[in-house]
């Protein structure tokens, strides 16, 4: 079996493989928070298809996408640590994603969609609140701060 560069070691991969791409803990959270407030969204979607970008939850008719950012993943001002091994990939992979973020923003507001940014280790009852605040103004047709 050939070794990937990115582990460090044997038990770092199996730790990096058991990494769960959707269905996390803050996730289930955000889901759950979200819909005890009555909006209902699409799990793990892709609202526009010719971009290769997955939201975390998508509101279709208020245009709406909604992305859960790992603080760890996407760079977070706050809690983010330096990798201590392999610290020069795991810096480039972090700039690369907080570089497609970006893009991945530009493009949906390019096509008329809002994307809503919510950091891992905010409190979901109030990151909810905020997309429901997002999501009812635009499905009334009330304009939003992009």
């Amino acid at each position: 079996m050939a070794t990937e560069s990115w582990a460090s070691s044997a038990g770092v991969r199996a730790s990096m493989r058991s990494n769960r791409s959707r269905d996390t803990k803050p996730e289930l959270a955000l889901r759950s928070a979200v819909h005890a407030l009555g909006l209902r969204y699409r799990v793990a979607a892709r609202p526009l298809p010719q971009i290769r970008r997955t939201a975390d939850l998508v509101f279709t008719r208020a245009k709406v996408a909604v992305f859960l950012d790992g603080c760890f993943w996407h760079g977070c001002p706050e809690h983010h640590t330096k990798a201590a091994t392999n610290a020069g990939f795991w810096a480039d992979k972090v700039r690369a994603n907080r570089d497609r973020d970006r893009d991945t923003d530009k493009r949906f507001h390019e096509a008329g969609w809002h994307s809503i940014r919510v950091w891992e280790h905010q409190d979901p009852k109030q990151a909810a609140l905020e997309i429901a605040s997002v999501v009812r103004q635009r499905r009334q047709g009330t304009p939003t701060v992009d």
